[in-house]
């Protein structure tokens, strides 16, 4: 948000550089991330050493520095024809001199004034002298020049009146600046000490809504520097007739809409703003429009109290001539508004509404309708100025798209306290400006006041947090430069907060921490010293489900893989895509938890599977990596009928796709594409290093992989998860139509449940190994799982290790049969095994594979 200093003064005396005051602001949260200078020289970090024994740089500006004796303010008293150009004038101006400086420009704003003769009413500007340093307005290129005298169209020429391009303030360079009153200065004042500023780009967190605003600033300036604060002036002078009988309020949803007030100003004239208005409402970005909406706009950035003004007769013409009903309320089914940004805006069951008997009038606490603005006949205007919950704020310009500054304020919480200061403020102005009169009394519905925030505060608390001794008097002092009322009862504070504090807890606990940490900010952090903790640490207990998942993504990350993180949110037409067209989904079949307030379109429900942010990301990531190998680790929610909380179980999912190695000297360029028995040893690893045994695999039928390429791990008997090549139509859905896709979805809470931290280990061998290789020729339907564990069966203690290293169909083998070979390691650490005792062993697997397989040895 752009602060000007110029307005900041208005409310609290600053007697610090703009520097200094941005260090000063960023070091209490609010960060100022831009200082913009308008004419006036930045401040040397010399200066401020030397001065305020601070060191504090921001880089060093380039902008113009606008010299005191040639840049002035002027008075143009006269515009004069140019005897040799008609698209030429001749600007009389005085600028404290003994004689009138003549000024040769073709600016087309002074031509409306030509050949009229002296002004009855100066028009003000700045005029630059022979010498003077300005931006070259006709250069595309930022350029500087210095003002020569020379002759234009034979009229001598040594001065300028200047525009807006050609100071530095904005491009804009179609004619000079212009202002029709003084704006309380002589000419000749140095155009520094009239037009010269400082503008603060202070970026502001959610937290911070009570800065929302130039006054909000200026509260938090007068509590770090400890200067008194002025608050704007709200009286209001009321001759009209009483507002009663002219209008009323009906709230239906006072959740949403705590407070509504409303105040009647008549017979007003449409016109631009005065000056100073126009001024400070460019300094803050907006682009003035006329009087009465200026000040609605005003008031939002002074105050941060956004105000809506409505005609008041074409809200009469609606009721049919009679009074209004101002009433807010949810929308009816199939409603519609056009608002000011002439969209016409289908609105959403939760959008609260400001209506009439007649109809919607506008988004409540975000746009005004277009059928009820102020437009250059208006003669009389309702002021509305109400408080608004701030999530269904925030939750409506997220749906409908729109965003204003009256909704980034509503959006993070104002307190309906500030509702009747903003419509006294605005209308007043609205008066002042207008020439209007104001109808006595406001129309005022608070069905719904907040509680007032309250918190006992120890001395004892204080020091135990900050490690830093306050005395309960000195706290209680700091507190009172923020605002907050605070008597003290011994060592006890009992505080108050102030309105604008929404951001302090009722909470006991809570709201001592945010008391706390005010003292802390309004001190300065910088003055709290360090020191050791004081407090004795507690005990240092084992989290076993955390460990365990941490030793399960370091196995991960060892085997090669890169952790993924991901939103939580998906919408359900995503994960559908999980599943080929025409076939029934193996996905959960629960219910999703659905967002109340989605962030986005895509982000609507809470996920149910791991494998489409997994896809999602790895398609992104396919433009500049083919070779890809992911796991993540996290939550899938899944709705439990009525339950009022979802099952949550952590899920471990992993994808790989591309490249086998990575491409180098050492493996070549073709390393092979990763199938599903990279996948299966990835799985095998991570089983082996978290110390789980007897773990099975089985056939899988899950609709998202290849049918033929896939398996269940199986964990006592329990299914933990899938796992295999994914199914190509849904590979091709992502983009991975020339590869394959390797994908798992495990059960890692089944996982961690196996895990075993007192596991058996083995000493290192005594004895060397006797290694034969065994190859059986069975049929296709029996698998290697199976045929392993005869094999384990037969060999008893002797046979330490049993790796499959090759399956084989085709000739010489029998059709509906396969070759299965085995390595078998045979090893005791009693003795140096025989070749007699390894024969012996031997036997007993082949005969036993025979008979429970109907295995044949092949030779």
């Amino acid at each position: 948000m752009l602060i000007p200093l110029s307005w900041l003064k208005d409310f609290v005396d600053i007697d610090i550089p703009p520097e200094l005051l941005a260090e000063t602001l960023t070091a209490a949260g609010l960060e100022v991330d831009k200082i913009t200078y308008i004419g006036v020289p930045q401040t040397q970090p010399a200066h401020l050493h030397a001065t305020f024994k601070q060191d504090v740089r921001y880089p060093k500006s380039d902008h113009l520095v606008w010299d005191r004796e040639k840049l002035l303010w002027g008075a143009v008293k006269e515009v004069k024809a140019h005897p040799n150009a008609d698209r030429l004038v001749l600007a009389m101006v005085d600028y404290g001199a003994d004689a009138l400086e003549q000024c040769v420009t073709g600016a087309p704003n002074l031509f409306e004034f030509k050949d009229q003769g002296p002004l009855p009413q100066p028009l003000y500007t700045v005029i630059a002298l022979e010498g003077a340093e300005v931006w070259d307005g006709h250069s595309d290129e930022p350029k500087r020049m210095i003002l020569k005298e020379r002759p234009l169209r034979g009229i001598p020429n040594r001065s300028m009146v200047c525009s807006d391009k050609e100071l530095g303030i904005s491009d804009e360079h179609e004619g000079i600046m212009l202002f029709h009153e003084d704006l309380g200065h002589k000419p000749g004042t140095p155009a520094q000490d009239v037009l010269g500023d400082v503008v603060l780009n202070v970026e502001l967190t959610p937290n911070l809504a009570r800065a929302f605003s130039v006054f909000g600033v200026a509260r938090e300036v007068a509590s770090l520097l400890d200067k008194p604060l002025r608050a704007p002036a709200y009286d209001v002078v009321m001759d009209g007739a009483p507002i009663d009988g002219h209008v009323a309020i009906d709230i239906r949803n006072p959740e949403l809409n705590p407070r509504f007030t409303l105040s009647l100003l008549r017979d007003i004239t449409i016109k631009p703003s005065p000056d100073w208005l126009q001024r400070r409402l460019k300094l803050v970005g907006q682009r003035p429009i006329n009087n009465i909406v200026d000040v609605t706009n005003y008031l939002t950035f002074e105050l941060g109290q956004p105000l809506h003004a409505f005609d008041y007769d074409k809200l009469v013409a609606r009721a049919g001539g009679k009074a209004p009903t101002i009433i807010t309320r949810l929308p009816e089914p199939g409603e519609k508004l056009e608002t000011l940004d002439e969209v016409t805006r289908t609105l959403d069951p939760h959008n609260i509404l400001v209506c009439d008997t007649a109809g919607v009038l506008s988004l409540g606490g975000v746009i005004g309708g277009a059928e009820t603005e102020i437009s250059d006949t208006t003669k009389d205007v309702l002021l509305e100025a109400a408080s608004w919950q701030f999530i269904n704020i925030r939750r409506t310009m997220s749906t409908q798209k729109v965003f204003t500054d009256a909704g980034a304020r509503f959006s993070r919480g104002v307190h309906p306290s500030q509702a009747i200061l903003g419509v006294k403020r605005g209308i007043e102005l609205m008066r002042q400006i207008s020439g209007g009169v104001v109808a006595k009394g406001i129309i005022d519905e608070y069905p719904l006041p907040p509680e007032t925030v309250r918190v006992a505060l120890t001395q004892f608390e204080i020091d135990r947090i900050l490690g830093v001794h306050f005395s309960a008097e000195e706290a209680a002092a700091l507190l009172r430069r923020g605002g907050f009322e605070v008597t003290v009862e011994g060592e006890t504070l009992h505080v108050t907060a102030p309105d604008s504090r929404m951001d302090i807890s009722s909470d006991p606990i809570i709201g001592q921490a945010d008391l706390i940490e005010e003292i802390a900010r309004i001190s300065g952090y910088a003055a709290i010293p360090n020191t050791i903790i004081a407090d004795e640490m507690p005990d240092q207990r084992p989290n076993p489900a955390i460990e365990r998942e941490e030793k399960a993504r370091d196995l991960l990350v060892a085997l090669g893989l890169r952790e993924n993180i991901s939103y939580r949110m998906t919408t359900p037409e995503r994960e559908a895509q999980l599943v080929p067209p025409g076939m029934a989904s193996s996905l959960p079949e629960a219910d999703y938890v659905r967002l109340a307030n989605p962030i986005s379109a895509e982000k609507t429900v809470m996920r149910h599977t791991l494998l489409i942010s997994l896809l999602e990301n790895a398609r992104a990531n396919a433009r500049f990596n083919e070779r890809q190998q992911l796991f993540e680790i996290g939550n899938v929610y899944l709705k439990l009928g009525k339950a009022p909380l979802p099952d949550e179980p952590r899920k471990l999912g992993i994808l790989m796709v591309g490249k086998r190695g990575v491409p180098g000297w050492m493996h070549g360029e073709e390393s092979g594409t990763v199938d599903f028995f990279d996948l299966k040893g990835v799985i095998e690893g991570l089983l082996d290093g978290l110390h789980i045994e007897g773990a099975s695999y089985a056939r899988a039928e899950h609709t998202s992989f290849h049918p033929g390429r896939s398996a269940q791990l199986v964990l006592d008997g329990q299914g933990a998860g899938v796992f295999g090549e994914l199914h190509p139509m849904i590979a091709r859905t992502f983009g991975f139509e020339d590869m394959p896709v390797q994908a798992a979805e495990l059960d890692l809470e089944a996982l961690l449940a196996k895990t075993d931290p007192l596991h058996d280990v083995q000493p290192l061998p005594l004895t060397p190994p006797v290694f034969q290789d065994i190859a059986f020729i069975v049929k296709e339907s029996v698998t290697a799982a199976q045929a392993e564990d005869v094999i384990r069966k037969a060999g008893g203690d002797l046979l330490k290790g049993v790796q499959l290293f090759d399956v084989y169909t085709g000739e010489p083998v029998p059709a509906g049969h396969k070759s299965l070979a085995y390595n078998l390691t045979y090893q005791t650490d009693e003795r140096t095994l025989t070749d007699k005792e390894v024969a012996s062993v031997h036997a007993k697997i082949v005969k036993l594979c025979e008979r429970e397989l109907g295995a044949q040895l092949r030779a």
